[in-house]
């Protein structure tokens, strides 16, 4: 099997991988890929093929398993991404105790306010970016709040976030990271001094598994920063997406307006037609593993592409029509296995809502001609349009 070079696809695999992704499939659903500085992995494009992976403990989060050490591990340490088990089994158990469904449930009527306030706001002017007024705010604010992260920090948490998620270089990434660490341990610290409090943070520090065991201070800095980033980077790009998706197929959002019950099934449609999260984060192979007829070798760093199984014709009839009256059951926008997201009832949460508000204020919602054309997010991580110029 020869190496697939995706440096070959161009700017307009960022645009539209969909197609790429098709083609793929078609010779495959595992291939040894290459990126244009040279980097090569495994990248499967199957459903089952990855809902496999995603699940098979074989394919290793730890780097440890073939002999590499994280870049950010001295700076923030070990974190639910980057742990097997038995440690991940043990920090999931921990912060389950904290992140419950009761505590998310609760947010529900601060997050109508907030949505409602940055709606207020966007009224007057008739058009709007939808990200920087929406999109970007709202999970950010809800994340920070449910955290304790103070308001005036989190414009300087933003510009740490999108370097993290999008790297400009490595100089400027590990700058940003060193910075959120720090911030983090001084964060935690002074929550330890204020004592006990309502927020995630604070319980997390107080809190104790039933035989003693508690978050370590580096385990609770990566904790923190792991629910951060991952508690609003995805669901900025839930929400713009969803609008997007809606905005450039009318007659779905007719259906929608015509039919608010369709409300939930258009989130979940949107998340497996075009959702946040293009690609996995790496996997590591223990041993010898085989995928779909292909032997990947040990020590090999494997991404399974969440966007490619989603689109997968064998599971989703008509993969590429979104489709919001669409039986959606399976697809795996937040992932499969022990590692399913752990934030997925808030990101759904916060969707349903900004969505609904949205439509029911201005009916006459609509891109803006006007605006500037769409920047999508580079790199294979993220999906997403870094603005989303609209109208009404």
């Amino acid at each position: 099997m020869s190496v697939i070079e995706l440096g070959e696809y161009g700017a307009d695999f960022t645009v539209h991988p969909y197609p790429y992704y098709a083609k793929l499939r078609e010779a495959g659903p595992v291939h040894e890929v290459r990126m244009p500085d040279g980097f090569q992995f495994w990248l499967v494009v199957g459903h089952e093929e990855g809902r496999a992976a995603l699940a098979d403990p074989r394919l290793a989060k730890s780097p440890h398993v073939i002999g590499v050490r994280a870049p950010e591990e001295d700076i923030i340490g070990v974190h639910l991404l980057s742990a097997d088990a038995p440690d991940h089994t043990r920090l999931r158990r921990l912060v389950t105790g904290e992140f419950t469904g009761r505590r998310v449930a609760a947010l529900r009527p601060r997050i109508e306010r907030l949505t409602a306030d940055l709606v207020d706001a966007m009224e007057p002017a008739g058009r709007a970016d939808l990200v920087d007024a929406l999109a970007y705010p709202l999970p950010i604010t809800v994340i920070c709040e449910l955290l304790g992260v103070p308001a005036a920090d989190r414009d300087t948490f933003r510009r740490w976030s999108t370097e993290l998620v999008t790297p400009t270089g490595e100089e400027d990434f590990t700058r940003s990271m060193v910075d959120f660490g720090a911030y983090l341990d001084a964060l935690i610290e002074d929550k330890r001094a204020a004592g006990p409090a309502d927020d995630l943070l604070s319980g997390l520090i107080a809190s104790r598994a039933e035989d003693g065991d508690r978050l370590s201070g580096p385990e609770l800095r990566a904790m923190a920063y792991l629910l951060l980033i991952a508690g609003h980077e995805t669901t900025v790009n839930l929400i713009a997406n969803t609008v997007r998706n809606l905005l450039t197929h009318p007659d779905q959002l007719a259906a929608l307006r015509a039919d608010p019950g369709l409300l939930d099934g258009t989130i979940e449609e949107s998340l497996r037609y075009d959702g946040p999260v293009e690609t996995s984060t790496f996997r590591f192979t223990r041993e010898p593993v085989a995928l779909g007829g292909t032997e990947i070798p040990a020590g090999q760093y494997v991404l399974v592409a969440i966007g490619a199984l989603d689109r997968d014709p064998a599971r989703f009839p008509e993969p590429d029509r979104f489709d919001i009256r669409r039986d959606t059951r399976g697809h795996l926008a937040f992932g499969h296995g022990i590692h399913y997201c752990l934030g997925a009832p808030l990101a759904r949460l916060e969707g349903r809502i900004a969505l609904r508000t949205l439509l029911d204020r201005f009916p006459n919602l609509e891109l803006d001609p006007e605006g500037e054309p769409w920047e999508w997010i580079p790199g294979l991580l993220m999906r997403g349009v870094r603005h989303l110029p609209v109208r009404w």
